[in-house]
């Protein structure tokens, strides 16, 4: 791990090292922040779910927006203005009680993420070059790190006060900031023609193969959702969640990279994710079968790592797939409105998730729509539809 990641690029090392971080900050104070809202705050429920709803609707709104950017500003600028807004939201949240305000900082949290996340795809995927997906893998080890530290950290922080998480949380993104402006590189996409905003959207709407492949995968992102909806309720504790994460991301950390290159000298990218994600179809199976409450846990904890594997198996080739279907044109763009795809996936999926939910329909809902998931991206590879040809490289930085 250690030599594949000194192998790449300062700045695609810097970009795997500011995910880590990133990761870190968010989940330092996300699980804690409705607690505090509605305990140290006395907000009303209602009150609770919008502020956090505007977060989660201000960044899967604004991915689009915040793609579009970075195709036409560049990656650094973009990268930098997110981590800068979200050093302002968290720091806000600790120290503002008035509604409005909480609600404008979960908005700014919100945008700095559909800022930042597809610009960091997109300068990763051009940095890496023809090792996209060997950069993938690593960069999901340093994804996975950051979810699993995050929450401890926190933890280890709450119990003293919430103001101190949210310092601490603004603290990182305020020195991601300042490493990035003394030390990222500019980076942009090959220069496009100066059409409009519009006419980027237009492109990249009408690229087909790629709206398919979105479309295909975004049942995938309902899959890996469960870990923090159905999977904690079927235990019967939501805090089990935490459990449910660490196990998730161990599984990552450890063998992210061995499944990636396995992966790679036996398939294409397309059948590694048409088997990654039968494999997340395989996870929910075990729950469809009635058992004692210990054989019940022991069947989560099971679902959980074949989950992680299934998407350990998955990201990176998914994550190189969109860039291979945009033509290596307005990458930023696409990774935006990829997210973008996957969040109203979600969203709808979970809202499905939570009628079924006491029912073990719902496990037998979730593997159907996985397997729906590996049959259409497996008919879509060999409808050719996602046989790419080679592009030449973009200019350089």
């Amino acid at each position: 791990m250690w030599r594949r990641f000194v192998s790449f690029e300062r700045s695609t090392r810097l970009l795997m090292v500011n995910q880590f971080a990133i990761n870190i900050g968010f989940y330092m104070l996300m699980p804690y922040l409705a607690g505090h809202l509605s305990g140290g705050l006395g907000l009303a429920g209602w009150t609770v779910g919008l502020v956090l709803g505007v977060r989660n609707l201000s960044q899967q709104g604004l991915f689009l927006l915040g793609g579009t950017l970075a195709d036409r500003l560049g990656y650094r600028p973009v990268i930098i203005a997110g981590c800068l807004l979200r050093t302002a939201g968290f720091a806000l949240l600790g120290f503002v009680d008035a509604v409005p305000a909480l609600v404008a900082a979960s908005a700014m949290t919100g945008f700095a993420g559909a800022l930042f996340n597809p610009a960091v795809r997109a300068y990763l995927a051009h940095d890496a070059g023809e090792r996209r997906v060997e950069a993938f893998a690593v960069f999901n080890v340093f994804y996975q790190a950051g979810i699993l530290i995050g929450p401890l950290l926190g933890l280890a922080l709450v119990t003293v006060n919430f103001r101190l998480v949210c310092g601490a949380a603004a603290a990182v993104f305020a020195l991601l900031t300042a490493l990035q402006l003394l030390a990222l590189p500019p980076c942009r996409a090959r220069a496009e023609a100066p059409a409009g905003v519009l006419a980027d959207w237009r492109t990249v709407a009408g690229n087909r193969p790629f709206l398919l492949f979105s479309l295909a995968m975004a049942g995938s992102y309902v899959l890996s959702f469960q870990v923090y909806l159905a999977l904690p309720l079927e235990l019967g504790d939501t805090g089990a969640v935490s459990l449910l994460f660490v196990v998730s991301a161990l599984v990552a950390i450890a063998g992210q990279v061995r499944i990636t290159e396995w992966a790679r000298e036996r398939w294409s990218g397309p059948q590694a994710v048409v088997r990654g994600l039968a494999l997340m179809a395989l996870a929910f199976v075990p729950l469809t079968v009635p058992a004692p409450d210990g054989l019940r846990t022991a069947a989560v904890i099971a679902c959980v790592v074949l989950l992680a594997l299934g998407g350990a198996l998955t990201y990176p080739f998914e994550m190189d797939t969109v860039v291979a279907l945009s033509g290596e044109r307005l990458v930023a763009t696409h990774y935006g409105l990829y997210n973008t795809v996957a969040g109203i996936g979600i969203t709808v999926g979970n809202l499905l998730v939570g009628a079924l939910l006491g029912s073990g329909r719902v496990w037998v809902a979730l593997a159907v729509l996985g397997s729906f998931c590996a049959l259409a991206v497996g008919m879509l590879n060999r409808g050719g539809v996602l046989t790419v040809r080679a592009v030449p490289a973009q200019a350089g930085r």
